[in-house]
């Protein structure tokens, strides 16, 4: 574990070295119809739909933070694989999030449509923890990992949602607030996911199920482009 920390600061650092010295910055413009820089006026003035969204994006990470922290004690301990197996189920999810990222980013550029795939995303948010539950083997995890992967089927269309939903004369304090916002509730899904896994590790699984079908079926209602 040591090496593989050391490993990953290491990684940190080539990325920021690269970042600093390799990526030009364009100077910033100065916006003079700008409503405002504070993340809290943004929040007033936010429009119905972007509050819609985030609500069900709330909701949606609930579904995610709950079981996030338990999802390796689960594959090794209930299920029973090895850490070299559960690192190749990692894999599965990385590269099936890869996979996707560039025909779900041209099908919106041709469809000029985003909720469609947003939705998506979040059916596959609520799939996994359900198809966690159900996994009693190798094979079955790696089906569970691959669905873990498409939960990112969407994600760049939502994040252009939260920018195209925002105020015109606000959109990067607007973008700030809404991850304020997010992040700051969420943060409470892990305490929750404790407590469930404390009581039964199914309970945690199950409630992380729930909270994606809500999600889901509040996005689906409520959210408009």
């Amino acid at each position: 574990m040591r090496i593989a920390f050391t490993v990953s600061f290491s990684l940190a650092f080539i990325s920021i070295f690269i970042q600093q010295y390799f990526i030009e910055e364009e100077p910033p413009k100065k916006n003079p119809n700008q409503i405002s820089k504070n993340p809290f006026v943004s929040l007033k003035i936010m429009t119905p739909d972007l509050k819609h969204l985030l609500v069900s994006d709330i909701i949606i990470r609930f579904c995610e933070q709950i079981p996030y922290a338990f999802v390796v004690i689960w594959c090794m301990k209930n299920v029973g694989v090895s850490a070299v197996n559960f690192g190749l189920l990692t894999t599965v999810e990385m590269i099936t999030a890869i996979v996707v990222y560039i025909p779900v980013a041209w099908l919106v550029e041709k469809t000029g449509k985003r909720k469609p795939f947003v939705a998506v995303t979040f059916g596959f948010f609520a799939l996994f923890p359900l198809m966690l539950l159900f996994s009693h083997s190798m094979i079955a995890l790696v089906v569970a990992f691959f669905i873990r992967g498409l939960k990112e089927f969407g994600e760049p269309t939502r994040k252009a949602l939260i920018l195209h939903l925002a105020d015109e004369m606000s959109k990067g304090s607007a973008y700030g607030a809404y991850y304020l916002v997010r992040d700051m509730i969420v943060s409470a899904g892990a305490f929750v996911g404790g407590v469930l896994w404390m009581v039964a590790p199914e309970f945690n699984l199950v409630a992380a199920f729930i909270c994606g079908v809500l999600g889901l079926f509040y996005f689906i209602r409520y959210c408009q482009e």
